[in-house]
């Protein structure tokens, strides 16, 4: 599912209507956050989408199992069953050629 070789970045509309031009874990995937994740392939984990909330929460189901919950604060267009991929050092999202910024929840245990 991982394509590991594009690079590009996805930016969302901010909350106030313009491009988002925060770099902030869960805003706009800076360039350099998406060459770094794109520059160490094996730390993609690949997941379906189990759930996503009005808030901008996505609960993500690991393949080498567990469960990760991942915040952006645009809505993104996720269904339950997406194939995505976690970057597990940059947190960054990949859905198709897409790459957007996530906001990890911390491990709960």
């Amino acid at each position: 599912m991982t394509n590991r070789s594009s690079t590009r970045a996805t930016t969302a509309r901010c909350e106030h209507g313009a491009m988002c031009e925060h770099t902030d874990a869960g805003h706009a995937a800076s360039p350099m956050r998406v060459r770094l994740a794109s520059a160490t392939p094996s730390r993609w984990r690949d997941a379906t989408v189990e759930q996503v909330t009005a808030g901008g929460w996505i609960a993500l189901a690991l393949l080498d199992g567990g469960r990760v919950w991942a915040w952006h604060h645009a809505a993104l267009a996720l269904q339950p069953g997406a194939p995505v991929a976690l970057h597990a050092d940059y947190d960054v999202l990949a859905t198709g050629d897409a790459r957007v910024s996530v906001l990890r929840a911390p491990e709960v245990g």
